[in-house]
């Protein structure tokens, strides 16, 4: 991206914030104001009316700028990081129809489209009970089942980006709901087949299973959930997955009134020469206010033999070999003018990655991201 493109990004920021987070400051009515301007979202809704009952605009537009410096290189760099666009449709006996589209802001404008993200069917079976069906997110890890638009950090932790499919949305089915009041499930099959559509064929097949339990009541937190994610992923060279045969994610959520905590321990039994690898995620945060917050993260991951473990999105734009060992300490602030609606999040983090094989793998260095997170 050049100079000029740089500056009309940065613009585009400002003005937005300008136009709508600073005339909110101190003044009652704003979120009112937010309600009204969020709710031209909601193009259609008459519940009893006959097939159609609901259609809604949903999407999420996130900007980037990032400043990483290495002993090894330096990136530094204003990006649109995500814009995807679509509609939510609540049809009669509890269907629902979703569709979304990633676009990339970044390209030229006969080269926006890139995939369908959500494009499927959902059938609420009773009260607790959910079906999904073609293409929807495939979740697990900690930041792996948490949307992109209720990241507590600009990126996904690397213990996520080293195991999850990052790909996320894959055509399959699923079904989600609740057993009791504390206990909750997911289990699905889902085609690893790489189509920016649909697709089932081009590839092989694997399986999703969590299982959460909530201790929010028993122990009275305002959040106390434990997930225990499972994943067996059919061996496919040309799948869209990572090399992993079976992946364990054990996960939980901690909060009570300004405090929280999120952790994450996870393993990977690699294929394909795939190393295995473990890691460990433990994310405290603190909110000073209702809109702002302090999030703090540590991580740590392990490869069981040389080249084991990639770096995250931006510091592998410096280093794109691979390591054995790695290590992140995270600072961030959060800005939160209308939930995770409207946020600007901030970070700062110092990242090394030990190369044991001496193949190009080795990292030392800062970087800071910063960026903004809007969706309806």
């Amino acid at each position: 991206m050049n100079i000029s493109s740089v500056n009309r990004l940065a613009q585009a920021w400002v003005a937005l914030l300008l136009s709508i987070a600073l005339p909110a400051h101190g003044d009652d009515k704003a979120e009112s104001r937010y309600d009204r301007l969020w709710r031209h979202a909601q193009l259609y809704d008459n519940p009893d009316s006959g097939f159609i009952q609901s259609f809604a605009l949903s999407g999420r537009l996130q900007a980037d700028y990032a400043w990483f410096d290495a002993d090894e290189g330096d990136y530094d760099d204003a990006r649109w990081r995500r814009f995807r666009f679509g509609f939510t449709s609540q049809l009669a006996d509890d269907w629902t129809v979703k569709l979304e589209g990633d676009f990339d802001l970044n390209n030229s404008p006969g080269d926006l489209y890139q995939r369908l993200t959500d494009a499927h069917v959902d059938w609420q079976v009773g009260e607790s009970t959910s079906l999904k069906i073609l293409k929807h997110s495939a979740g697990f890890t900690l930041d792996g089942y948490t949307s992109s638009k209720k990241l507590l950090t600009p990126e996904r932790n690397n213990l996520t980006n080293n195991l999850w499919f990052t790909a996320e949305y894959f055509t399959g089915i699923s079904l989600s709901g609740k057993l009791d009041k504390r206990l909750s499930y997911k289990a699905g099959v889902f085609a690893s087949d790489d189509s920016d559509e649909w697709g089932v064929t081009d590839a092989s097949y694997f399986t999703l299973a969590s299982a959460s339990y909530d201790w929010a009541t028993d122990l009275g937190l305002e959040r106390a959930r434990v997930t225990l994610d499972y994943v067996y992923n059919d061996e496919d060279r040309d799948a869209n997955t990572r090399d992993f045969s079976h992946v364990v994610s054990l996960s939980s959520q901690w909060q009570q009134a300004n405090w929280g905590l999120w952790t994450d321990l996870s393993a990977g039994d690699g294929a394909f020469g795939q190393r295995d690898l473990w890691g460990l995620v433990v994310m405290p945060f603190y909110s000073f206010t209702e809109t702002t917050q302090l999030v703090l993260r540590y991580t740590h991951l392990d490869s069981d033999g040389d080249n084991g473990l990639r770096l995250n999105r931006y510091e592998n734009r410096i280093v794109g070999d691979r390591g054995d060992e790695y290590d992140e300490y995270f600072a961030g602030i959060n800005l939160f003018f209308y939930g995770h609606k409207f946020k600007w999040q901030t970070g700062l983090q110092y990242t090394t990655m030990d190369d044991a094989a001496d193949d190009g793998g080795e990292y030392d260095g800062w970087g800071l991201t910063t960026g903004l997170r809007v969706s309806w």
